[in-house]
């Protein structure tokens, strides 16, 4: 297990799965807290599948109260997925949370993570994960992908015949959008261009539609299509 050297921050995002990840931010708390886990109310454990903005606003609530007995209090929230909208709302107290307060937010990948609320956090992965291919065969596939071979993809992931297959049809759509945004990023870091950040800001307003029923799916993927580089890998 690696982790970051990010002891001045009380905000971290994991990626794990759901209960691995829970377990990584429960032995840093161990470690660096000095804080016991079992049966301490100073450390809520909250699980979720898909995080909605409702959700995030009861996180926010329970930060807001004080420790029942210790010096720190710690939360720990696992999602499968977050809403754009939830990680907006819980943006300010990740920035800044009250003194002896810390978060853990547990992913199971960081493709779906705002930048927004991505450079607040301090990021534990585990070498386990770090193993693991985050952007699926398909998002791979049509990152290399010739314009033409894009739009066949994008033909495919929007001729579902019923809502069982559509909604199959777009979470594959999402993981291409994550698989995009996560190759963006690791460019990002090392120098991107104008392109590269235009495209994260691109993909940051759009994925959140993806989550609708209704979403424009082929709209939104054309449009990505149009604008992610064909030098991305």
């Amino acid at each position: 297990m690696r982790y970051n050297q990010f002891m001045r921050h009380q905000a971290f995002v994991i990626e794990a799965e759901a209960e691995q990840g829970i377990e990584i931010a429960q032995s840093w708390v161990e470690r660096e807290l000095k804080m016991k886990i079992k049966g301490n109310p100073d450390v809520v454990v909250l699980r979720h599948g898909l995080l909605s903005v409702e959700d995030a606003r009861g996180v926010v609530d329970l930060v807001a109260g004080a420790a029942f007995k210790g010096e720190y209090k710690v939360i720990i929230v696992s999602a499968s997925r977050v809403y754009h909208e939830a990680q907006n709302a819980l943006l300010k107290i990740f920035e800044e949370p009250p003194p002896g307060t810390y978060l853990f937010l547990v992913l199971p990948t960081l493709g779906g993570l705002l930048p927004t609320l991505r450079s607040r956090v301090g990021i534990i992965t585990s070498d386990e994960e770090k193993k693991k291919n985050s952007i699926s065969p398909m998002a791979t596939e049509f990152i290399k992908a010739s314009r033409e071979k894009r739009s066949a993809i994008i033909k495919k992931l929007t001729s579902g015949k019923d809502e069982e297959e559509r909604r199959e049809r777009r979470d594959e759509a999402l993981q291409i959008v994550n698989g995009i945004e996560t190759t963006a990023y690791q460019l990002m870091r090392k120098g991107g261009s104008k392109a590269i950040a235009g495209l994260l800001s691109d993909i940051a307003v759009l994925r959140g539609y993806l989550y609708d029923r209704s979403a424009p799916v082929r709209m939104i993927l054309e449009h990505i299509a149009i604008v992610t580089p064909k030098n991305l890998v």
